[in-house]
């Protein structure tokens, strides 16, 4: 969940082939449903939504939340990477790209030195697993982005050094969100190295009161990433930076629902051009999403309205949802070749490193 303390099948690709080109050949594969072909063979689907722990960040998010009486969250305290291979043989996932859940992030009110040096424990350990299980996990690597130089360091090493699948970032940090001028340097490199942006949402420092008697996980999450994507819109951050690949989390938030109203109010804006050359619902559509913890029928309805098929990725948001989410897509009447896009070759054309991984 994005809250962080709230609550191969090789024999099967040749006929799996050989199945879909035979659709081909009375040009019908798009026309199946989804479930014919899927029941061919285990998919093999790529999970770009799914955390991990190294073990002083575990200690130390234990000791946070202890000091907070916050219960904790089953699955996380005892995870490791052997138990989410395990995990993914059963499901079908054959890689699964790394990031961290949310909340407390890399702060643990400790300031900006120490969030450095955690996300240098989180990067490498997140290199060290790719290392130890070939082909299994990619890097969505964590930034502090507390200090504007530090961070840009942390991007040359990530790149550079580790050779990340990808940047993680959080929707935002204290009382800022991603358009804020502040994270400019960051977003032009990130620009330069026309690089995969993954934003993980969390609870804004101002309003986890705001949940009416919910988890903040469960209403404030998802509206922080609606917050961070207008202000990348507003701040005119998509037009500037058109280079990265911005993949945002649980089918972009509220983004889906209320793209049409923030289209009302600022579409007609003189300045249009400045910050959304494609217009907004253009620009909305140029962003990917992922379908961790949103392929119920209305989530995902509510997106493929907003978004074509080729902007959708496959995601989990393990340990906190099952890795098993897949089966809600085969029962969605999408077509064959768009549930397999959306399982894996999405995830392949936004990093093509994962084709061989």
């Amino acid at each position: 969940m994005l809250f962080h303390h709230c609550p191969v099948c090789d024999s099967g690709n040749a006929s799996r082939r050989q199945f879909l080109a035979g659709l081909g050949a009375v040009g019908a594969a798009t026309m199946l449903p989804a479930s014919a072909v899927l029941s061919q063979a285990a998919p093999k689907l790529i999970d770009t939504h799914h955390h991990f722990y190294p073990p002083s960040y575990l200690q130390m998010s234990k000791e946070w939340e202890g000091a907070r009486k916050i219960p904790p969250f089953p699955g996380v305290f005892d995870w490791t990477p052997a138990r989410s291979i395990e995990l993914m043989d059963k499901n079908g996932i054959r890689t699964a790209v790394v990031s961290l859940a949310s909340t407390p992030g890399l702060w643990f009110d400790a300031g900006a030195e120490a969030a450095g040096k955690t996300a240098r424990i989180c990067q490498d350990f997140a290199a060290e697993m790719r290392r130890d299980y070939p082909g299994r996990f990619g890097i969505f690597a964590p930034l502090s982005m507390m200090n504007i130089d530090v961070t840009l360091k942390e991007v040359e090493y990530v790149f550079d050094v580790l050779k990340a699948d990808g940047i993680n970032l959080q929707t935002n940090y204290g009382d800022k969100w991603l358009g804020d001028p502040l994270y400019k340097p960051v977003l032009e490199e990130l620009n330069r190295r026309k690089a995969v942006v993954y934003v993980h949402p969390l609870v804004a420092a101002c309003c986890g009161q705001l949940s009416v008697g919910t988890f903040p996980a469960v209403i404030e999450v998802p509206h922080d990433t609606t917050r961070t994507v207008t202000s990348l819109l507003l701040s005119g951050s998509f037009a500037r930076y058109r280079d990265i690949q911005w993949l945002f989390s649980h089918a972009g938030g509220t983004i889906p629902m209320l793209a049409g109203r923030i289209d009302a109010f600022y579409g007609q804006r003189p300045n249009l051009k400045e910050f959304a050359p494609d217009g907004i619902m253009g620009e909305f559509r140029r962003l990917h999403y992922d379908t961790a913890n949103a392929t119920s029928a209305p989530a995902l309805a509510a997106l493929l309205k907003l978004v074509p098929v080729s902007q959708v990725t496959y995601g989990t948001d393990y340990p906190y949802f099952p890795l098993d989410q897949n089966k809600n897509l085969q029962q969605m009447g999408l077509a064959a070749a768009d549930v397999q896009s959306i399982e894996s070759g999405n995830a392949t054309r936004l990093i093509p490193r994962l084709k061989a991984a």
